[in-house]
């Protein structure tokens, strides 16, 4: 049922911290939920339902001016985060949509993304690793637990021992891209021709399976197929034991939201062969324009793709290279999926996201 605009909330004080920091997908979770929050304030000059708490050097977001916006204490990182901010969120729910959030707060909602750091430890530093298993076992006990799909939300109730219906779900979305005119210039600045190239929108960190996706493209690639990455750098290749850039892979380098709408637009499908996620944005994004994906069989790109996808073991190179020249060259596949592409998009939206946001703070009171 979605969240009742009437219902009385507590205040919402927000953890600024992840405003110091570059916009991947944990933070482009963030601004979009705060984004469709800040769509209900009034615009009346009342006092705000939400303020943002900042540490020193972070300005007061623009884009949110019915927001209240604080800059408290000194310092920064964790150091900041669980000394400076609990005194200055009292009297209402401190909101952590980033991974972390202070554990003296009694009245504080916590979204932890994923359980990557217990599940899949090989893809962070020892150091990163230990102190936010740490963190999200003491916040289980502190806070209110969210996350961002069924799946991590089963897992983490696992790890951390909690009721399964303790821990809310707040699922991300896409439908922001919409909003974002796609610049097509990219196509003719790498020769690539529309529906006739394979994308990937991700790096070479463990979990992303990049190297054996590569070696089945590889594998399957005639002379006029492309496969462009997005998010890998050339040194990336070096560091994982490949040599040089493969014929047919073009590496765009650093683009803007423009010309990745283009590359979403136009190619014949977006490649997603993930070990190991807390939920996969990129489906959902390519999804927005009809564009099929060649998934990986793990439970959470199946709970976002659902039956909009072609699915194929993430470990099995030559699955992954069947699955990818079948996507480029069955017309009737190609045609069906995009189809049930752009009905799965559908089922996702920030506004519901905001909602479900709303409720769980409701619960807490």
């Amino acid at each position: 049922m979605p969240f009742s605009r009437d219902s009385v909330l507590p205040h919402l004080y927000v953890n600024g911290r992840f405003l110091g920091r570059s916009v991947t997908g944990v933070e482009r979770f963030a601004h979009m939920v705060l984004d469709r929050l800040h769509d209900r304030q009034p615009a009346d000059g009342r006092a705000p339902g939400v303020t943002i708490l900042a540490p020193p050097g972070i300005e007061r977001p623009a884009k949110w001016p019915r927001f209240g916006f604080r800059t408290v204490g000194s310092g920064g990182g964790h150091r900041w985060e669980q000394l400076s901010l609990p005194a200055a969120a009292k009297g209402g729910v401190l909101v952590g949509l980033c991974n972390s959030n202070p554990v003296r707060p009694r009245r504080a909602l916590t979204v932890i993304h994923d359980a990557a750091v217990y599940d899949f430890g090989q893809g962070f530093a020892r150091s990163y690793r230990l102190l936010h298993r740490t963190l999200g076992r003491i916040l289980a006990r502190r806070s209110h637990i969210a996350t961002v799909s069924r799946f991590s939300q089963a897992r983490l109730a696992a790890i951390l021992r909690l009721p399964l219906a303790d821990i809310t779900v707040i699922p991300n979305a896409a439908d922001h891209i919409r909003a974002i005119a796609p610049d097509p210039a990219i196509l003719a600045r790498h020769a690539l021709t529309p529906g006739r190239y394979l994308l990937i929108v991700g790096s070479f960190a463990p979990n992303k399976n990049l190297p054996r996706t590569i070696a089945a493209f590889q594998s399957i690639a005639r002379p006029e197929d492309r496969l462009v990455l997005v998010g890998a750098a050339v040194k990336s290749f070096a560091a994982n034991g490949i040599d040089s850039v493969p014929d047919g892979v073009i590496l765009p380098g650093r683009i803007d939201d423009e010309s990745l709408m283009a590359l979403y637009a136009n190619a014949r499908a977006l490649v997603f062969p993930s070990l190991y996620e807390g939920f996969g944005i990129p489906p959902l994004e390519a999804m927005q324009f009809g564009t099929p994906v060649v998934a990986s069989t793990i439970a959470p790109v199946r709970e976002v793709c659902d039956d909009a996808a072609l699915y194929c073991d993430p470990e099995d190179a030559t699955a992954l290279g069947t699955a990818m020249r079948r996507m480029l060259d069955d017309d009737d596949l190609h045609l069906r999926l995009s189809a049930a592409a752009r009905a799965r998009a559908l089922a996702f939206r920030w506004e519901d996201s905001a909602d479900r946001l709303l409720e769980a703070v409701a619960a807490i009171g």
